[in-house]
């Protein structure tokens, strides 16, 4: 009984102690709150190891019932009042740390140890021991940390308005799961009875309970600020595994760095993936090709600074225009694509607007553009048919005066003829 009653007591020692330093977040910085539910991870891991009180239903240690239990009620409890991306700091914090600590122990091993003038020697012979069960506990406790918030917002399409059931369910299903996993380790590494595992799991379900009903009254309490409703899994999982910050890398490598826009490359990637869709399944695309007219003429007269202002404007007023991102390329230096799920007629009334949008906009003194347009029904083969096509038309603007879209050759007329027996590149400026 008496050592049931010192589990007890611990266990709102530990939630009182974290749930003033999160409620004095505002304050004292939440960094405080996340160093304090790190610090005590060797001491879980070291007392789930080697100290254990007897109980009725079995062997049980503070470390696991107590301490890791209540941590990832913490854990839980940030992402909670936070979001997902303040609680991935600490959970990533604590895979770097233990990790490290992995590491800078076998590099302490090489030393030769020198003796204190007493006599004693340092022994890291429990570390040792211990080295299989850090490695597999911090393991367990990246993948529990994960799957406890993530069962969270799945039941919250099922339990909404009843949080104490939510969250503990959620937290006697993730004990449960680590009771397993981490027994198995301490069987192998330290030879563990199976009333160990019962004892242990009994504990960690008093303590979810415990965990639970302390959580709900804090929440009660301190915490009335309006709850979010249940946030979709795909997102909150990609939050907490930085996915998104990988897809916005990737994002940002494809995009040019003066005008954000998607640059050449993507254009060759996105365009030959669209060409090959549309032909399948049988649907419009159109291909314009869109030109600053007398662009070197302002570089030469205003200077280059100039240059990209009049640059990054004209990719603006296309990203209006189209009204899309993912259709709209900078493919050279003053020249533009845009990519349009439309028909011929259609993609000609856009290329319209784009050319009137950027003719009256002011952005600087006459500015115009030239556009050629090609459509998909138009000549078989891949985005680099449909892509010369357009240019050839983008040149047959060009020479016939610039500030015109060019949709299709006049009768009787090849595209090549169109664009001109001699095609100069300055006759693109």
């Amino acid at each position: 009984m008496t050592n049931s009653l010192l589990l007890l007591g611990e266990a709102l020692f530990y939630f009182g102690s974290m749930a003033v330093l999160f409620r004095l977040r505002r304050a004292i910085g939440i960094g405080v709150f996340m160093c304090a539910v790190g610090v005590m991870h060797f001491l879980e891991t070291y007392l789930a190891s080697t100290f254990y009180v007897e109980l009725p239903f079995g062997m049980v240690s503070p470390g696991s019932a107590v301490l890791f239990s209540g941590k990832l009620v913490m854990l839980l409890l940030l992402y909670m009042k936070e979001d997902a991306r303040t609680v991935r700091q600490p959970i990533y914090g604590l895979l770097f740390g233990n990790t490290l600590m992995i590491g800078l122990v076998l590099l302490l091993r090489l030393h030769e140890v020198a003796p204190l003038p007493s006599g004693q020697v340092a022994d890291i012979g429990f570390v040792d021991q211990m080295g299989w069960l850090m490695v597999w506990g911090t393991t367990l406790l990246y993948i529990d940390a994960i799957l406890i918030i993530l069962l969270y917002e799945k039941l919250g399409h099922h339990l909404g308005r009843f949080r104490f059931a939510r969250i503990l369910a959620s937290v006697a299903a993730i004990l449960t799961f680590d009771q397993v996993g981490f027994f198995a380790a301490l069987h192998f590494v330290a030879g563990a009875p199976l009333e160990v595992f019962f004892g242990g799991w009994a504990a960690k379900m008093a303590a979810a309970a415990v965990y639970s009903a302390l959580l709900c009254a804090y929440l009660r309490v301190f915490e009335k600020r309006y709850e979010a409703r249940p946030r979709e899994i795909a997102d909150v999982f990609h939050a907490l595994t930085y996915r998104e910050r990988y897809e916005a890398l990737v994002e940002q490598a494809g995009r040019d760095s003066l005008t954000g826009l998607l640059h050449r490359g993507r254009f060759e990637d996105i365009g030959r993936e669209r060409v090959a869709r549309a032909r399948d399944e049988g649907r419009p695309l159109s291909l314009l090709i869109v030109d600053a007219d007398h662009f070197k003429s302002i570089n030469d007269r205003y200077g280059h600074a100039e240059g990209d202002r009049v640059l990054k404007m004209v990719a603006d007023e296309l990203r209006r225009a189209v009204e899309t991102d993912d259709q709209v390329f900078r493919i050279g230096g003053e020249e533009f694509a845009v990519l349009s799920p439309y028909p011929h007629a259609v993609a000609r009334l856009l290329a319209e607007n784009i050319r009137e949008r950027i003719r009256f906009a002011g952005i600087t003194p006459n500015l115009s553009v030239s556009i050629g347009i090609a459509s998909l029904d138009e000549r078989p083969g891949g985005l680099a048919a449909l892509f010369a096509l357009a240019d050839e038309r983008l040149y047959a603007a060009k020479a016939a005066g610039r500030d015109r879209v060019v949709g299709q050759a006049p009768a009787g007329t090849s595209p090549a003829d169109e664009a001109g027996a001699s095609r100069p590149e300055a006759n693109r400026a």
